[in-house]
């Protein structure tokens, strides 16, 4: 494999995607450059005198965290969504597939312009309903979508997701200094890790998580995945999607939601919009522990609280988990 990155030349770049037929023989590259922020695959946006388009490439780790490792053909996963979901609604919602290289883990995708991702929306407290009614409407027309049961398992990328959702957060020692990242967050966190009730129903819901379903789900659906321009909304990075069961998509919509907002209502609208079948306290504990896995685990958000917010934020997790 051919690592590419900001490294990479724009003339090495050129050649790559001209022996791959992917620009015109007379399109030049004029600039490399990073798009986002990437956290699992290199992102690049290449500028051409004729365009510009998103090169994606997995690596057999974790991006931003280069220690973890992770499955390459994760890449394949994310090309497999996309495909899957373009002849429908979703399609105005996702970017287009422009070229792949299973060889080269390498996919190009359309460039939906610098857009914004919705973290944002944990700086100003609040989301519009409009962009939540939309990621609603969204998320119920993914998981309508029929696959005839071939959409790859992401066994890989599940277990993955699995130890830091559902077992990591929950250790009574790991790794990870809960002090280093807020001072007091070690000794909050041990109050809801050592609750023998809460580890119980993380534990179900993880084995539910690895379990086969029935349901095509995005399997990462946060605001680091939603992005908007002006009054357009795309989802993006469904490397972790298989078939599973639509309240882990919904929980964790939700979560996002309430962590913003620090509103537990969503969870309740969120359920009453969604157009689809869905178990309430299910997709309440899917919300409750994942918002206790970004309070206390290592996928961190840009969430400024203050140590007594968190603390509230926990509460209300524990209540979802324990509905």
């Amino acid at each position: 494999m051919t690592a590419i990155d900001t490294t990479t030349t724009p003339l090495q770049i050129q050649n790559h995607l001209r022996g791959r037929e992917w620009i015109n023989p007379l399109e030049k590259v004029l600039t490399v450059e990073k798009a986002g922020e990437g956290n699992m695959n290199v992102v690049l946006r290449i500028v051409t005198n004729e365009r510009s388009f998103i090169l994606k490439q997995s690596r057999p780790f974790v991006r931003k965290y280069p220690h973890i490792k992770a499955p390459l053909d994760r890449i394949a996963v994310e090309k497999k969504f996309y495909q899957t979901v373009r002849d429908n609604a979703v399609s105005a919602h996702i970017p287009k597939i422009l070229g792949y290289d299973a060889n080269e883990y390498l996919l190009l995708l359309e460039d939906l312009g610098h857009c914004d991702d919705m973290t944002l929306i944990y700086k100003n407290k609040d989301i519009t309903a409009p962009h939540l009614d939309r990621l609603i409407f969204i998320l119920g027309v993914i998981h309508r979508r029929k696959t005839h049961g071939d959409f790859p398992d992401n066994m890989e990328m599940r277990l993955l997701n699995h130890d830091h959702i559902f077992v990591q957060p929950f250790l009574r020692e790991n790794d990870l200094s809960l002090n280093d990242i807020q001072p007091g967050l070690q000794e909050l966190a041990t109050h809801f890790v050592n609750d023998k009730a809460i580890r119980g129903i993380v534990e179900k819901v993880g084995q539910k998580y690895l379990s086969p379903g029935n349901v095509l789900i995005q399997g990462d659906y946060y605001p680091g995945s939603w992005m908007t321009e002006n009054e357009n909304l795309y989802v993006i990075d469904p490397e972790f999607a298989f078939l599973g069961f639509p309240e882990f998509d919904l929980g964790v919509l939700a979560a996002h939601i309430i962590m913003a907002t620090g509103k537990k209502g969503h969870l309740g609208r969120i359920y009453a919009a969604y157009q689809g079948k869905a178990d309430l306290q299910l997709m309440s504990q899917v919300a409750g522990i994942e918002i206790m896995r970004r309070m206390i685990g290592l996928a961190q958000l840009p969430l400024e609280r203050s140590l007594k917010e968190k603390e509230r934020l926990m509460k209300k997790a524990r209540k979802m988990i324990l509905s």
